[in-house]
């Protein structure tokens, strides 16, 4: 008996997954029943129905079908691309007992081959004196578009299996002419059957060298090379994933607005402003949501608006060192002050010193510990430390992706332009007036002031370069 009821071949157009097909359905107990969740067919573009569904019926019901194939005699499946119904993913990705075949073909081969495809209109070669060949321009925005949608596809293929503690079989284009290979891929299946010789019928269509493919083939290569194929200029991300911190949002007494607020941002300044603009006091705000409530919240107020404010990483840092490790106060880390004084060198006395007055802990030394903050922060924000990566100092960008989980900020608001942000934020839902802001919002602007320099910038764009760059940050003034 099969260790699977059914498999899907994961593949692109130009993959060689009509051959792939060809060569399962040469073995006793299997059938590959084409494309079958192909949005503009089902199964082959001539095909009333597969397994005696129709398209309609498939529309309807996907999973449906999906177990007309588990039903049918022997181990069957379908081919599957990244533009076919995403409905089935849901279902086939998490079921183990559906096998996942994964092909994969050199994606400029692949796309050259699909646009000469397109040009010429022809799909399938099983006689080479009937081959159509034709030189056909290469469009880097095009390729790059389709590299992109390529691999998110991919990417999501893989972390589902992982996460679900599942394996796939892997074919690579050339691996197709391997007759072991379709074997062992059958072995894998579950299914005792074994050929000999591979199907000969469909033959290759555009076996020239790709300079005689592609008309433009000089400027194909400098864009090619241009395209940074490995990733190597991405900022690695190996924070903590996030969720939203919906009791911590806050709704405006009368006017549909929602601020999402940040850990160290502005906050207690957006609070003042968002219950001046209805006037009311701070504490006529409404906060302490639940995903259910602030669903609620969100159906009663037709029109609203999110808003999220984020701020320069030198002050997001700074303001996180002050009120979390520096004071003694409510909402402050005694035991991560210890731990990163005595693992870290982060050199901050308990007692909650005031670096502007105190004699030990003075400007200077506020000054080094911070660096050594900053410093901690780098190894923290990439999981190289025991110590948790506090919403406090997390990176920014994380917080808002974990936001996104339950719903998009309609507008980041970035601290240094806030006055005009709020004010046409506030003029969106219909008030023409103004509350007053402060000229600064931070509390530790002074004592930021005095110790700021290259140095410091330096390590929070070490720490920080996602925030950097995704927010467009230049050095702090």
């Amino acid at each position: 008996m099969s260790k699977f009821d059914y498999f899907i071949v994961f593949a692109e157009m130009r993959t060689g997954s009509n051959f792939l097909e060809a060569n399962l359905n040469i073995f006793d107990g299997i059938a590959c029943l084409g494309e079958v969740f192909n949005p503009h067919f089902i199964g082959y573009p001539n095909s009333a129905d597969v397994l005696g569904v129709t398209i309609n019926q498939r529309e309807t019901d996907p999973q449906g079908l999906i177990d007309r194939v588990k039903a049918a005699e022997g181990v069957n499946g379908f081919r599957f691309f990244n533009d076919h119904d995403s409905r089935v993913l849901d279902i086939a990705l998490t079921d183990p007992r559906c096998a996942k075949i994964v092909l994969t073909r050199n994606p400029v081969d692949s796309f050259v081959s699909w646009k000469i495809a397109k040009s010429t209109g022809q799909w399938k070669l099983t006689n080479v004196t009937q081959q159509k060949t034709q030189q056909v321009p290469f469009d880097a925005d095009e390729f790059e578009a389709h590299l992109v949608a390529l691999q998110a596809f991919q990417v999501r293929i893989l972390n589902t299996l992982q996460r679900s503690g599942q394996t796939a079989f892997h074919v690579a284009y050339e691996d197709l002419q391997d007759v072991e290979v379709m074997n062992g891929l059958v072995r894998w299946l579950g299914v005792d059957s074994q050929i000999t010789s591979l199907n000969k019928k469909l033959k290759k269509q555009n076996p020239d060298p790709m300079a005689d493919k592609v008309a433009n083939f000089a400027q194909m290569e400098q864009a090619l090379a241009r395209m940074d194929r490995f990733n190597l200029s991405r900022t690695p991300n190996f924070e903590p994933r996030r969720g939203p911190m919906i009791p911590t949002y806050v709704a405006a007494a009368d006017s549909p607005l929602l601020f999402m607020p940040l850990k160290s941002g502005p906050n207690g300044v957006v609070q003042g402003w968002l219950a001046a603009l209805d006037g009311k006091s701070v504490e006529a705000l409404e906060t302490g949501f639940s995903q259910k409530t602030l669903r609620d919240w969100l159906c009663a107020h037709p029109g609203h608006r999110k808003f999220t404010v984020v701020r320069h990483p030198v002050v997001w840092a700074h303001t996180a060192f002050c009120d979390r490790i520096v004071s003694n106060g409510p909402g402050s880390f005694a035991e991560i002050r210890a731990t990163l004084r005595k693992v870290h060198g982060v050199e901050v006395p308990d007692g909650g010193p005031v670096p502007e007055t105190d004699v030990v802990y003075n400007m200077q030394a506020h000054r080094r510990a911070f660096l050594a903050f900053l410093k901690f922060l780098k190894n923290n924000l990439s999981a190289q430390t025991a110590v948790r990566t506090d919403a406090a100092w997390a990176s920014q960008v994380s917080l808002l992706q974990g936001m996104a989980d339950f719903g998009l900020a309609d507008v980041i608001v970035r601290e240094q332009t806030m006055r005009g942000d709020l004010a046409r934020l506030a003029a969106q839902i219909g008030c023409t007036t103004m509350p007053a802001l402060p000229d600064n919002a931070d509390p530790f602007a002074a004592r930021l002031a005095a110790i700021h320099d290259d140095v410091v910038e330096g390590a929070a764009r070490d720490a920080y370069g996602r925030d950097y760059e995704g927010f467009g940050f230049g050095p702090f003034r």
